[in-house]
């Protein structure tokens, strides 16, 4: 009896403190994820076309992506992504979620990236709330172009589902994420918003409240995109290429 009461007792004392070191710490990445769009669009010559940015209908960020290799590389990720609700209104809750893959090569060392990626199409954005699925396989993916606008994409950005763009040591540059794999956490989310919710009611059907903590990423890309997108009504054939003329 003893026993029991000692761990009844942890429970009580000690979980709730636990549960707010992981809300924190959730906290602490949509935090990150808000300063890594910042640093990326600040200046305006090196970063994600606005009129790319104003077509996307969601935009995913990997603070400080792990990479290794040692006679193989890979990395490991974990992100968060936000959608405009229904597609083409203001940006929504966020959805947390990781990202691994690998490639051989000959190559020893490591590197901490962040990685961006912006969903060009409502199926793209349909297709990355599934439990898992691999880019450039089940979702076309292209490295992004970089400047103030699209003007110079070839006809492969301009048709990809996901642009994706890395940063490294203050370099900004498009980089493909084709053979990586996407799946949802729902584990962080359940911490985030205090029960099960899956991305699909987060990101797509806008059920889901955003919480305070996601306040600063909200901001930050309502700054660089207030308005835009594509509504989730529409399935699209093909992501045609954007409108050079948007403002």
């Amino acid at each position: 009896m003893k026993r029991l009461k000692v761990i009844f007792l942890f429970l009580i004392f000690c979980v709730p403190v636990l549960a707010a070191g992981e809300s924190k710490d959730n906290a602490k990445q949509l935090r990150k994820a808000a300063d890594v769009v910042n640093q990326v669009m600040a200046t305006p010559e090196k970063s994600i076309p606005r009129d790319l940015l104003a077509r996307a209908v969601c935009v995913g960020i990997i603070p400080s992506e792990l990479k290794f290799a040692f006679g193989f590389g890979g990395n490991y990720g974990r992100g968060v992504l936000v959608c405009r609700r229904g597609g083409n209104g203001p940006w929504g809750a966020p959805s947390f979620f990781t990202v691994g893959g690998g490639s051989f090569g000959f190559q020893i060392g490591g590197k901490s990236t962040d990685v961006v990626f912006i969903v060009m199409n409502p199926d793209g954005a349909r297709k990355l709330v599934q439990d898992s699925v691999k880019l450039g396989a089940e979702v076309s993916a292209a490295a992004g172009p970089v400047g103030r606008s699209a003007e110079g994409a070839t006809d492969a950005q301009m048709h990809a589902e996901i642009l994706s763009y890395s940063r490294s040591q203050g370099l900004f540059a498009g980089v493909s994420l084709s053979g990586a794999v996407v799946k949802q956490d729902e584990d962080d989310n359940q911490k985030l918003y205090g029960r099960r919710v899956t991305a699909k009611q987060i990101l797509i059907d806008g059920t889901v409240r955003a919480p305070a903590g996601a306040l600063a990423l909200d901001r930050t890309l309502a700054k660089y995109s207030p308005r835009g997108g594509q509504s989730f009504n529409v399935r699209s054939a093909s992501n045609r290429a954007p409108k050079r003329d948007i403002r």
